[in-house]
């Protein structure tokens, strides 16, 4: 769910994410450089868990007064990544931390209710 336009030729390489499965959760390491805290966000809405960024994109194109640019490659945008977690999952069960341009989160396993086998009835008579 990359702007291809805007992040052309390198969009597959964005949000790059390792995902973890230990005993009791699934560990989701997500790599969002350059990011501050406050430009990621993470939400839980019908069993999928959406973590989205978005960089630069209220700033004005002012006119430099000390130069102006001849190449530009950092980029401003919003990209966007979403998982389905399931749909017993509430919001406060997920855990997220953001350190060094990682957004890291953990995210419970729930137990799947156990589909009954198949019993025989004894027949009488």
């Amino acid at each position: 769910d990359v702007d291809k336009e805007l992040y052309g030729k390198h969009a597959k390489n964005v949000m790059k994410t390792d995902v973890k499965e230990t005993d009791n959760s699934y560990e989701v390491d997500i790599d969002l450089p350059g990011f501050k805290k406050d430009e990621i966000e993470a939400k839980l809405e019908n069993g999928y868990l959406t973590i989205s960024a978005a960089k630069g994109l209220d700033k004005e194109d002012k006119e430099e007064k000390d130069g102006k640019y001849i190449r530009k490659e950092r980029y401003s945008g919003a990209m966007s990544r979403s998982f389905y977690v399931g749909d017993e999952l509430k919001q406060a069960d997920i855990k997220a931390k953001y350190e060094d341009g990682i957004l890291k989160l953990s995210v419970p396993k729930k137990e799947q209710k156990k589909v009954e086998t198949t019993k025989h009835i004894a027949i009488e008579g």
